[in-house]
């Protein structure tokens, strides 16, 4: 049983022994010299102009939400259009009814306005 797991083992070790390869190869090779522009903490061409701890409007947090959700509708559509004639009409309409849930939770947004900016 445990031999299953084995290449997956054998896997993880070299993909992590590569990453660590190539993370000590970037500090080893990568060339040192430090000005007072790199080190500064804005490289954006402007200094800050408020608080690093000021409120952020609700609204990012809405739209991250959304392209959550949407990302993860994408996510379950791609399997359930390989397998759509193994499923039949159950899966057909198991998924129908999900869309549909998710048009009613995207309609709501759209009317309570956390998609319009100012």
């Amino acid at each position: 049983m445990l031999s299953n797991y084995l290449p997956v083992l054998i896997f993880l070790i070299v993909g992590g022994g590569i990453g660590a390869v190539m993370i000590i190869a970037g500090f080893v090779l990568a060339p040192h010299k430090p000005d007072s522009e790199k080190t500064s903490p804005y490289e954006c061409g402007f200094e800050a102009f408020e608080d690093s701890r000021m409120k952020f409007d609700v609204r990012y947090y809405l739209v991250a939400i959304l392209f959550i959700l949407f990302d993860l509708e994408i996510a379950f559509l791609f399997p359930w259009a390989v397998v759509l004639d193994k499923i039949g009409y159950f899966g057909f309409w198991a998924m129908v009814i999900f869309l549909g849930i998710l048009v009613v939770g995207f309609i709501y947004e759209w009317k309570k306005g956390a998609l319009e900016w100012e």
